[in-house]
């Protein structure tokens, strides 16, 4: 147990061992078990009124404690144990003597497991005498005992498995751990039961193997970038294994992919350091257009000193205008090439051209 354990430890829903059945005991059954025990019961009442009640009380009884007995075991064997319980009980029972009674009671000891009922999703694979006799759909229908048995009931809904591949090695000696889902769904369900033994865990385990296969096929950054492209050849490679066994796989997705905390980082900063890069290139790129528009401008002032000398004044006067309460330093030969005189003219020009200022001192004069 313990190496089996070992073996599947990476599986994270691993298929539960199932109990082995011919048949499948549902509600129905015990309803058809309860109809054939009352009419038992309304037989030994037409014949003897007097040993109705106890032999009622017996007939139920018994066919109750075969229900269970048969609900919990569905296998032929422990019917015909059932059956000759119930017998017995009423065989024991010293005035039931009434061979109809015992023919309704055994009667419906035998449909009660054979009648079975079959979900819209289900389908039922029948063997009989231990070949394959059909596959029955959704509905009821009915076994023949010890003849025919039933293989298992097949859902045929799209079912989703997930899986994992523990450090595995890309392409690049990459160590990963890659958790990812399967999409997968039955559309013969004969296949499926004859063909493989397991068919649950046939799937599990050749998604696991196809995972790594593709793990160790690229290399860490397109695992990364192109998740859907590798699921994609993933489903492609599954698909072609599973068909023979009567299963589609439709779609292979990754959940969950970790790397080593110290190449986490080192990609962390190689980012960072490539968004700086682009920073850099894109303010030296703005720089050189700015510098171009410069020289562009300067072309426009070589022959034209007045609009020069017009523009260095416009330039003052915006950083006077907009620095009202702060000091403003020019050197001195930029005032001499204005013809603004020294930095008294300086102070004189931003009074004469400050509106605000102009206005009150028109208002207090």
């Amino acid at each position: 147990m313990g190496i089996v354990k070992e073996r599947y430890s990476r599986i994270k829903n691993q298929p539960r061992r199932k109990l082995e059945k011919d048949f499948h005991y549902s509600t129905y059954s015990f309803l058809m078990l309860l109809i054939f025990g009352g009419g038992a019961g309304g037989l030994l009442y037409w014949f003897d009124p007097l040993v109705a009640p106890e032999a009622l009380a017996t007939i139920f009884g018994g066919l109750l404690g075969a229900g269970v007995l048969m609900a919990l075991f569905p296998l032929w064997t422990i019917q015909v144990v059932a059956l000759f319980l119930v017998l017995g009980l009423m065989g024991g029972y010293g005035r039931i003597q009434y061979p109809p009674a015992y023919m309704l009671a055994g009667l419906g000891v035998l449909l009660s497991a054979s009648v079975q009922l079959v979900f819209h999703w289900d389908k039922v694979v029948v063997l009989r005498f231990g070949r394959f006799r059909r596959v029955r759909d959704a509905g009821i229908f009915i076994l023949l005992p010890i003849i025919d048995r039933i293989a298992d009931f097949v859902d045929t809904r799209i079912r989703v498995t997930d899986f994992s591949a523990e450090r595995t090695l890309t392409r690049d000696n990459v160590p990963v751990h890659i958790d990812a889902l399967c999409f997968w769904m039955i559309w013969d369900a004969g296949k499926a039961i004859l063909e493989v033994e397991n068919y649950i865990e046939a799937v599990t385990l050749s998604a696991q193997t196809a995972l790594r296969d593709a793990i160790g096929k690229n290399d860490l950054a397109k695992l990364l970038s192109e998740r859907e492209d590798v699921g994609r050849d993933i489903q492609q490679i599954l698909d072609a294994k599973t068909s023979p066994w009567g299963i589609s796989i439709l779609s292979v997705e990754f959940t969950d992919i970790l790397i080593p905390k110290e190449l986490e980082d080192a990609m962390s900063r190689k980012a960072q350091a490539e968004r700086e890069r682009q920073a850099r290139i894109i303010l030296g790129t703005a720089e050189a257009e700015v510098a171009s528009k410069f020289e562009e401008a300067s072309r426009a002032y070589v022959d034209n000193p007045a609009a020069l000398q017009l523009r260095a004044m416009n330039m003052v006067y915006e950083g006077m205008k907009y620095n009202k309460n702060s000091l403003m330093l020019l050197p001195s030969s930029a005032l001499e090439s204005m013809n603004m005189g020294t930095l008294l003219g300086a102070a004189a020009f931003q009074k004469q051209n400050d509106p605000e200022k102009s206005g009150k001192e028109n208002t207090d004069d």
